[in-house]
């Protein structure tokens, strides 16, 4: 059974209790000296204790209950005016006012003022129009100062509290969406490093694991010194690319000229070391000679058909892998083609998936198309993966990953042929060019 929780008044503030008691000790030695405000009132020197107490009982409620000490603290100071009245009353009740506009809710707040100032009008008014005499306004400005401007104090403290704390949720807010830009350009630039780092070294390291694996499992010295070879040219330009990549990370300062990025003029090495590694690749380049490219587009093309060639190399049947680029319609298409079914002979490399991640990723950034599977398969929805940075989705991209495969590899000799097809829109460099670079060096 659960009981109710009791109310538990909040406690007066120490600096409220200070001022009352110091006000009340106050009023007491004006009233024993026998200083008062006025003569000729209806009550006597005995009644001035009264609004005196009223008063200074109510400072303690200032910040806790305002409106509460706002009405007793009104009723005493209009019974003072009945008696010879005391100084330390008044002063106490102009406090209370102030802090009824300071602490309270927004709409006593704002009807504090306007009630003061129609007082402070009213009584100037009713003294002027009975009195008719000049000390009828004087009155009146005593009675503003006593009323309206505590009131009018209270609103511009008010005001100014309410800017610094205005001001300091922004400062707040601000430090959040810095740190959330801060996470989310880390997240983003972790996923990059990983995309170049799988582009730079899995072609690499795929090539030393296959030839390594046939020179354990060859008994031959031809073919283990031909596996030993192929081994150390990909060791010696894996090792080049990471030292470029680590370059590329250690470089703070714009002394130096940045390294630059691959692009396809370096495709025909790019088809040799394929060779080198076992493929039978043609290459089937149709660009005009004199058309130059942007460099993210050129970077984008040639990782695409660098990590095809791996993937083939890794997992493609035996025959022929056809790369064909072409430029046409404002884009720039690439296709890599290979053996969908049957087993070459010799060892396999594992694939994770992360290579048609990272080719998506990088035509997303371009807003171009990207599809793969093998020919004819109906379309399948992408394996979900986190971009680099938002962007517009990649418009018709599927992977159709046939059972018992990795990367899309086949898993029996179906005839039918995997293709890899991106189209790199040449117009979408400008929106890319805002967006960080996926490669040092690239304008990307």
């Amino acid at each position: 059974m659960r009981f109710p929780v009791p109310y538990v008044p909040p406690r007066p503030h120490r600096d409220d209790l200070l001022i009352a008691v110091g006000g009340l000790l106050s009023g007491l030695l004006l009233w024993a000296l026998g200083l008062g405000l006025q003569t000729g009132r209806p009550l006597g020197p005995a009644w001035v204790l009264a609004p005196l107490l009223a008063t200074a009982a109510m400072e303690p409620l200032r910040r806790t209950r305002p409106r509460t000490a706002l009405l007793i603290g009104t009723a005493a100071v209009v019974t003072d005016q009945f008696t010879p009245g005391n100084l330390a009353t008044v002063l106490m009740f102009t406090d209370i006012v102030y802090a009824a506009v300071l602490y309270g809710p927004p709409r006593t707040a704002r009807r504090v003022p306007i009630i003061t100032a129609l007082i402070t009008v009213a009584v100037t008014l009713g003294l002027l129009a009975w009195w008719r005499t000049p000390q009828a306004l004087l009155t009146g400005a005593v009675c503003g100062l006593v009323t309206f401007m505590p009131a009018g104090t209270g609103v511009v403290v008010r005001g100014h509290r309410q800017a610094a704390e205005t001001a300091l949720l922004r400062a707040e807010q601000t430090a959040l969406l810095a740190e959330a830009d801060r996470v989310q350009a880390v997240g983003a630039e972790r996923t990059r490093m990983a995309r170049e780092l799988h582009d730079m070294v899995a072609n690499h390291l795929s090539a030393i694991a296959i030839h390594s694996t046939a020179a354990l499992s060859l008994d031959d010295a031809d073919t283990t010194r031909q596996a030993l070879t192929v081994i150390r040219e990909n060791s010696v330009e894996g090792l080049a690319e990471m030292r470029r990549l680590i370059g590329i990370l250690r470089e703070t300062g714009g002394d130096r000229e940045p390294t630059a990025a691959p692009t396809l003029a370096g495709l025909d090495a790019l088809v040799a070391q394929a060779r080198g590694n076992g493929l039978d690749v043609h290459l089937d380049d149709a660009r005009p000679p004199d058309h130059p490219l942007p460099t993210p587009v050129e970077l984008a093309a040639y990782r695409i058909v660098q990590e095809s060639l791996t993937n083939a190399l890794k997992h493609a049947g035996p025959g022929r892998v056809d790369v064909a680029l072409q430029l046409g319609d404002g884009a720039l298409t690439v296709r890599v083609r290979s053996p969908l079914g049957g087993r070459r002979d010799g060892p396999r490399a594992p694939g994770s998936g992360a290579g048609l991640v990272g080719m998506q990723e990088r035509v997303a950034l371009l807003d171009g198309t990207f599809t793969a599977g093998p020919d004819g398969a109906p379309p399948q929805p992408a394996r979900p993966s986190r971009p680099a940075r938002p962007a517009r989705p990649t418009r018709h991209v599927r992977h159709a990953r046939p059972p018992g495969t990795a990367d899309g590899a086949p898993a029996g000799d179906t005839g039918a042929r995997w293709t890899v097809r991106a189209t790199l829109p040449l117009g979408a460099v400008e929106i890319a060019a805002g967006r960080p670079s996926s490669e040092g060096g690239s304008t990307a």
